[in-house]
């Protein structure tokens, strides 16, 4: 008993010595309000002071213009399409990954993260150096009647390999924690392999490939290093958005740069805003079942 309340005794001091710092929990928190006000929220009130600073009409008409539409509609297009074949092959490469053995997969569970560490400057050289027309598979494909650089075959092939790892990323893991157990099962009552993939195994990963498909489409909106080397940038043929913007500033035309910017942000937000959501209902339901 004695040795109980000495130490109920001892610990008071300490408790009210921790009540008694400044720097408590509403520290923390203006301080982590502060760094996210300083680094996001003042850079986009300035973002949108620019480009509404002659209101509405004049943000509309620097966002339809040609010029403008062409680079935004380039850059949708390219995005969708990009999205399309990640959420099929990514799908496909982390099911390879997942399910089965074989020479090399190390290697190329460690390839598929190469697009996060190298810029993206480099990979659009890398694709110059592959298929330029100069290049023996450049001047061959040219030959035949397809133009990869300076077109827009280019621009997909950049954004394909710069989002390559976020589905596969995505949805590995859920295969990864995924249950074998219905899968036998279907394998028991006769079910052929695709069959069990596309009644079993697809429901199971679809939140996720929507998730990574998600991530994979905002990350194509906001490219740029890799676009301004393979695309040519010829204005309402090859030049995107994120382009643009730089040809504005360029230009100094800062309310025509901030009002193309204010697009993509709305684009990327709502996007992220829909990848958490569902995140959160895949927490949810994962830890309801």
């Amino acid at each position: 008993m004695r040795s109980a309340q000495a130490n109920r005794n001892a610990t008071k001091p300490m408790a009210s010595a921790r009540a008694s710092l400044p720097w408590g929990k509403w520290g923390l928190r203006g301080t982590a309000f502060l760094y996210l006000g300083f680094m996001v929220a003042l850079p986009l009130a300035a973002i949108l002071r620019n480009g509404f600073s002659d209101g509405l009409l004049a943000f509309r008409a620097d966002v339809m213009n040609i010029t403008a539409f062409a680079a935004l509609k380039l850059t949708l297009v390219t995005a969708v399409v990009v999205t399309m074949v990640n959420a099929v092959m990514g799908t496909l490469t982390a099911y390879v990954l997942v399910r089965f053995r074989f020479p090399g997969k190390g290697v190329l569970n460690t390839m598929i993260d190469m697009p996060f560490a190298i810029p993206t400057l480099v990979t659009g050289v890398m694709l110059v150096a592959l298929y330029g027309p100069q290049r023996t598979l450049g001047a061959w494909l040219n030959s035949h009647g397809i133009q990869v650089i300076f077109a827009t075959p280019g621009i997909v092939l950049a954004l394909l390999v710069i989002t390559y790892p976020f589905v596969i990323r995505t949805v590995q893991p859920v295969l990864m924690e995924a249950e074998r157990g219905q899968e036998e099962a279907a394998y028991t009552l006769g079910a052929s392999k695709w069959t069990t993939f596309r009644r079993v195994v697809l429901p199971t990963i679809a939140p996720a490939i929507v998730t990574g498909s998600l991530l994979s489409f905002a990350r194509a909106l906001g490219e740029f290093g890799s676009i301004v080397v393979v695309a040519g940038n010829i204005p309402g043929v090859t030049l995107t958005a994120p382009v643009y913007i730089y040809g504005q500033i360029e230009s100094q035309n800062q309310r025509g740069a901030s009002a193309m910017s204010i697009v993509l942000l709305a684009l990327s937000f709502t996007l992220i805003v829909t990848v958490e959501w569902l995140q959160g209902r895949n927490r949810s339901s994962y830890v309801s079942g």
